[in-house]
């Protein structure tokens, strides 16, 4: 076939060779109506038997230019179709790999806003993948409008036949319309601020999990480094037993953090912020990160340091855990080495005695206080952002000054005993009663007393059940309940005031008696030297 088309070829050109000095003399004398007659044939002929090469070679290099700026004049609008992933599974080369494609579900998050789908009518409701919330989408050929900084936009909803060798079906596209020259604005700062509050929307339909690091290592099983469960905590800052002022300023701080991204990125620092909860036992330390989470609809990674066994294993744990979460390590003191001072510490001891071993190293499976200050704001602490780190403690004065500085710890929260405005919330909790007239004698016996909230807790829980619910009776025996506990303090605190007196006492005398052996041992050695 191939072969007769240059044969073609080569006679047409023979032709047109032989009669050019026809068509000179056709085009002088403006016979064009004859020259048509004869040309007509020619242009068949090319037609006929020119290479389609030829014709797309001519095309892409004179016409396709033109074409579009005449095109561009015509329909100066551009769309771009952002595709529902496919239920297909892709393949690298080292096996399958799931289509995790998010922008889809994240578009259709975005268009269930009030502000994108109030002019569509006609809408389709789909569980969230998480949580009891709904997704609000649009049916297929409906379509909304859009805003972004003085630029207009349209969204559409469309559905295309999509084959697939063997396999049929229809795959739905959310389809962008907007105007040429806006086309930097779109793609650099729109797409990505709709994906954004995408995720948003569907952070917000999740539900919210209480993770803790794993203890098995099995290397038979497949080893997840947290496993959770759904976190439904009811406590709120409305209901937390504290001082208000105190509770604002946390609230004020939690939501400049939140709303700070910006600012740490121009700052140069890791979106994180940490929080050091210190006082006695009781004082609701863990109950204020339940609140901080419910309050910023956070995750909760709860850390248990007893379990990690190597500092790479705590740096693994930092890396999987995701943006908008608490870490939490409670009671830091008693689950890690971290009450030494370092510089002390690190000067070598002088021996007392000759035969005095020196200590033993610490182990090598084991985290550090230099991997723990490394998981707080080592390079790796920038991984991902918006978390927030929280220790917990008893005796803040136990741990060493690098671990609670400012800029590790941001934020020092001291949880002290309940006073009477912590009361008035507890009261409104248990007894749901804002005011009374016995109201002034709880304040003054609280001024005087050092009652933990969870003390005090228990007394009107003690209460309740005792006054039937009626407030005058609740409150007087709620007034017993707290002179009750208050007495059994005292005289738990006389006790161990006395046992601490006594093994004082105790360990002074046998000290006094190991000196006075030393004493006698050293005199006899020195009477034997002598002689």
């Amino acid at each position: 076939m191939a072969e007769h088309g240059n044969r073609a070829l080569a006679r047409w050109r023979r032709w047109v060779l032989a009669n050019l000095g026809s068509f000179s003399a056709l085009f002088t004398n403006t016979n064009f109506g004859s020259a048509w007659l004869i040309l007509a044939p020619v242009v068949s002929l090319v037609a006929t038997y020119a290479p389609r090469r030829l014709f797309l070679t001519y095309f892409n290099l004179f016409l396709r230019r033109r074409a579009r700026r005449l095109l561009n004049a015509v329909d100066p609008y551009v769309t771009i179709d952002i595709s529902e992933p496919g239920g297909e599974v892709r393949y690298s080369r080292y096996g399958p790999v799931s289509d995790s494609d998010t922008t889809y579900e994240e578009v259709k998050a975005y268009l269930s806003g009030a502000a994108c789908s109030q002019d569509a009518r006609e809408l389709r409701a789909e569980g969230a993948r998480e949580g009891n919330g709904l997704v609000v989408s649009m049916r297929d050929g409906q379509d909304v409008a859009d805003e972004f900084r003085g630029v207009s936009l349209w969204w559409s909803s469309v559905i295309v036949r999509d084959v697939q060798g063997q396999r049929k079906g229809d795959r739905r596209f959310q389809r962008l319309t907007f105007h040429l020259r806006h086309r930097g604005v779109v793609v650099d700062e729109y797409l990505p601020h709709v994906r954004r509050q995408g995720r948003e929307i569907l952070f917000s339909n999740r539900r919210r999990r209480l993770y803790t690091n794993s203890k098995s290592r099995d290397p038979y099983y497949e080893y997840k480094s947290w496993s959770y469960i759904d976190f439904d905590h009811p406590t709120t800052f409305d209901t937390l037993a504290m001082d208000g002022a105190k509770k604002r300023d946390i609230m004020d701080d939690l939501d400049t953090f939140r709303n700070s991204r910006d600012f740490y990125r121009r700052a140069g620092k890791p979106w994180k912020r940490g929080y050091l909860l210190y006082g006695p036992p009781g004082t609701g330390k863990s109950t204020m990160v339940a609140a901080m989470a419910n309050y910023l609809d956070y995750d909760i990674y709860d850390v248990e340091l007893t379990v990690v066994h190597t500092n790479s294993d705590l740096r693994r744990l930092l890396i999987e855990t995701t943006s908008k979460s608490i870490i939490v390590i409670e009671d830091i003191d008693c689950t890690l080495d971290v009450t030494g001072d370092r510089a002390s510490s690190s000067r070598p001891r002088r021996r007392e005695a000759a035969d005095e071993k020196p200590p033993p190293p610490p182990p090598r499976d084991t985290v550090t206080l230099s991997g723990l200050l490394n998981f707080i704001d080592g390079l790796w602490s920038a991984c991902g952002g918006e978390r927030i780190v929280v220790f917990t403690t008893n005796h803040v004065e136990k741990l060493d000054p690098a671990l609670i500085r400012r800029g590790r710890m941001d934020m020092h929260i001291e949880m002290s005993y309940c006073r009477f405005e912590a009361f008035q919330t507890l009261a409104k909790n248990y007894l749901d009663v804002d005011d009374h007239e016995l109201f002034g004698a709880v304040e003054e016996f609280l001024r005087e007393e050092d009652l933990t909230p969870a003390d005090v807790a228990e007394c009107l829980m003690v209460a309740r059940r005792a006054g039937s619910g009626e407030p005058s009776r609740c409150l007087e025996i709620s007034i017993d309940e707290l002179k009750k506990r208050a007495a059994e303090k005292a005289k738990a605190e006389a006790e161990a005031k006395a046992r601490a007196e006594a093994e004082a006492m105790a360990w002074a005398a046998e000290a006094e008696a190991r000196a006075a052996v030393e004493a006698n041992a050293a005199a006899a050695r020195d009477r034997g030297n002598s002689r």
